[in-house]
C-alpha cells in the first residue's frame, strides 16, 4: 500500500489512450485486451473528460509495444521492433556529453524511420531538436509528435541523470483543445503555430556528461513511457513549484498568500509567474485535487468520503460533483469501473 500512495499523483487524459486505439484499426481486440490488462476500464473510452494514472498509461503502452512488437504501437508505416529503443540507448551511453548523444539519436532515427526525422542544429544560441515530417502522419499527428517529443525529453533526462528543461518547445500546430495540459508534459514553455516542431536546449545541458551505463539501462527501459511524460514538480517552472507545496501541504488550508510566502515572493508576482507559464493558482489547485483523487481512488480502497475529505471538500456530495466533472463518472462508479479490469488480471495471473 505504501509503494501505492508514494507513487507519482499524476494524471494524463484518455485522449491518449483512445487516440492510440483507434490508431491500430485491425489490432483493436488485441488493443481492447491490453487496455484492460492495464487496469483501464474500456467504458472510460467513450468519456471525454476521463483520466487515468500515468502508471496505467505507461502499462498499457508497454504492454500494447510488446503484444504488437513495435515500441511505437501503429504510429509509422514500419514498426519498430522489440529491442530497438535498448539498442539506441547502448550507441549513446559512451558519448562524451549530452550533445554527442543527441546527435546519434537524430542519426539512428534517420535509419530506422522513414514517416519522420530528427534534426540537429543551432538557434539563437540555443541547441534545437527539431521534427521533420517525411509523411503525413494522418489523424493523430498530434499525439505522435507529442510522444517523440516526450521521447527526446525522457532519453535525455535519463542520460545526464537530471531533468533536461527546455527554453521553450515550439509546436507547429495551433494549439489543441488540451493545450493547458502541456505544463505537466515537458519542462519549457510550449508555443503553437509555430513554423516547426522542434524542442530548444540550453548549452549547460549539452554540455553535461552521461552519468548512466548497461546496468542502469534496463530499469529504465522497464518503466518506460513513464518517465518521457512525467514533469518532476521540483522543476524551475513555478507552476511545479506550487504543486509541489501543495501536495505536501493536502489536508491544510493553503491560500495564494501561504504559497507565495514560502516562495519568498509576492502574491502578485506568483499570480504573474503563473500567467506567463499560462495557467493560475486555481487552476494548479484543481489539478492537483483531480490527479490526487484519481489516483487514491484508483489504487486503494480509502473510503470516497475520506479522500474528499483530505482534498478540502467538506461535503461529500460536492466531492462527488468535483469527480464527475473531472472524469464523467462519479468517483464510486469510477472505482468499479478500474477495479474491474484489475480483477481479471489478477484472476487470469491465479490460474
Amino acid at each position: 500500500m505504501s509503494e501505492r500512495l508514494s507513487a507519482p499523483s499524476v494524471t494524463v487524459s484518455i485522449r491518449m489512450v483512445s487516440q492510440l486505439l483507434d490508431r491500430l484499426g485491425a489490432h483493436h481486440t488485441r488493443a481492447l485486451d491490453c487496455i484492460a490488462r492495464a487496469g483501464i476500464a474500456p467504458p472510460l473510452l467513450d468519456q471525454e473528460s476521463a483520466r487515468v494514472t500515468v502508471e496505467q498509461f505507461a502499462l498499457f503502452y508497454r504492454t500494447l509495444a510488446i503484444e504488437l512488437d513495435d515500441e511505437t504501437p501503429g504510429m509509422f508505416s514500419r514498426p519498430l521492433r522489440a529491442g530497438t529503443l535498448k539498442f539506441l540507448c547502448l550507441g549513446m551511453l559512451d558519448a562524451a556529453n549530452l550533445r554527442v548523444a543527441l546527435h546519434r539519436f537524430c542519426w539512428f532515427f534517420r535509419l530506422v524511420l522513414d514517416d519522420l526525422h530528427f534534426e540537429m542544429g543551432e538557434e539563437d544560441g540555443l541547441t534545437r531538436i527539431a521534427l521533420v515530417e517525411r509523411t503525413d502522419l494522418g489523424h493523430h499527428r498530434i499525439l505522435i509528435l507529442e510522444l517523440m517529443l516526450m521521447l527526446v525529453q525522457g532519453i535525455a533526462s535519463w542520460m545526464i541523470e537530471r531533468k533536461l528543461l527546455f527554453a521553450r518547445v515550439d509546436l507547429n500546430y495551433p494549439a489543441p483543445a488540451h493545450a493547458g495540459e502541456y505544463i505537466n508534459m515537458y519542462a519549457g514553455p510550449a508555443r503553437f503555430d509555430q513554423a516547426r516542431t522542434a524542442l530548444f536546449i540550453e548549452p549547460v545541458f549539452m554540455d553535461a556528461p552521461i552519468r548512466q551505463d548497461k546496468a542502469s539501462l534496463s530499469g529504465f527501459l522497464r518503466k518506460a513511457p513513464m518517465d518521457w511524460i512525467h514533469v518532476s514538480v521540483s522543476e524551475r517552472l513555478f507552476t511545479h513549484r506550487v504543486r509541489d507545496l501543495l501536495e505536501a501541504s493536502l489536508g491544510q488550508p493553503q491560500s495564494v498568500e501561504d504559497v507565495a510566502r514560502a516562495l519568498h515572493v509576492s502574491p502578485r508576482t506568483l499570480a504573474r509567474r503563473l500567467d506567463a507559464e499560462g495557467t493560475h493558482f486555481q487552476a494548479v489547485k484543481d489539478a492537483l485535487r483531480r490527479d490526487v483523487a484519481i489516483a487514491r481512488i484508483s489504487r486503494t480502497d480509502q473510503a470516497i468520503a475520506s479522500i474528499g475529505a483530505e482534498l478540502g471538500f467538506d461535503d461529500p456530495a460536492a466531492f462527488n460533483r468535483a469527480f464527475k466533472q473531472w472524469t464523467g463518472t462519479p468517483p464510486g462508479s469510477y472505482r468499479r469501473l478500474v477495479a474491474a479490469p484489475a480483477a481479471r488480471v489478477r484472476s487470469r495471473a491465479a490460474t
